[in-house]
């Protein structure tokens, strides 16, 4: 069922996003090399607890951490670790969100390790761009696939290639709410977009093939190939005036 905000929860909705945002940046601050993903974890769960929110990801289905920190061809859902130290180079995608006043927030981003390569660089540049091109697709009256087409359109107009086995979502007093938001489909086809829906929109771009694997933890999806993997994403809310970004900084 895809639940409509009222302006009294879409006010709520805010307060908890503005918190997963802040997270996000502190979080992304503090990407550097010799930085292990525990200790950027550790600051995003203090920011978001002294705040007085809830890290809505963790124990999430079992999850472990505040965050979701990913490197290089991780794509998404990896296991922040003290083993784990940036390297030089490095990309390293987090996710992220808190609960606040019965309302959720997510949103994610892709930060370079000191000086990266042009190519890694392009990838980040053109997955930030899909998500925008996707934002600007969430229209009231329009539909899901009118989200889908426009991220799908330009990552693979640069060359890059969308994951399909992981998708957006609405997000609302629960994490994870209907619809399903994908990063690849039709224009003009499915869920008719309606003042009210929030959703958190999320395009996982590959360098190469779209083709992903969980490994043995459970958690932590790779690219098939071992080619580098770019994620950003939003909560934003439809409105009658178009599409507003509820996770901005």
């Amino acid at each position: 069922m895809i639940v409509l905000k009222t302006s009294h929860e879409l006010a709520l909705m805010k307060r908890a996003c503005a918190l997963s945002a802040g997270a996000l940046q502190i979080a992304g601050e503090a990407v550097r090399p010799g930085v292990t993903t525990y200790e950027i974890d550790q600051l995003a769960r203090r920011f978001i607890e002294r705040h007085g929110g809830k890290p809505n990801f963790l124990g999430y289905a079992g999850y472990p951490a505040t965050a979701c920190i990913s490197v290089n061809h991780q794509v998404i859902h990896g296991i922040p670790s003290k083993r784990t130290v940036l390297q030089e180079g490095d990309v390293v995608s987090i996710d992220l969100g808190a609960t606040l006043d019965g309302m959720n927030g997510d949103n994610a981003a892709t930060f370079a390790v000191g000086r990266v390569s042009p190519e890694a660089q392009r990838l980040m540049d053109v997955t930030e761009q899909a998500l925008y091109k996707g934002i600007e697709a969430a229209r009231a009256g329009g539909r899901i696939g009118d989200i889908s087409a426009a991220v799908q359109r330009h990552a693979e107009a640069a060359g890059f290639s969308v994951v399909r086995q992981f998708v957006g979502h609405g997000v609302g007093a629960k994490l994870h709410e209907e619809p399903e938001v994908p990063n690849f489909g039709r224009a003009g086809h499915g869920v008719r977009l309606l003042p009210g829906m929030t959703l958190a929109i999320e395009p996982m771009i590959n360098m190469g093939t779209p083709d992903v694997r969980t490994l043995q933890d459970g958690w932590t999806v790779e690219t098939a190939d071992g080619k580098l993997s770019a994620h950003f994403e939003h909560t934003i809310a439809v409105t009658t005036d178009g599409p507003v970004i509820l996770t901005r900084p």
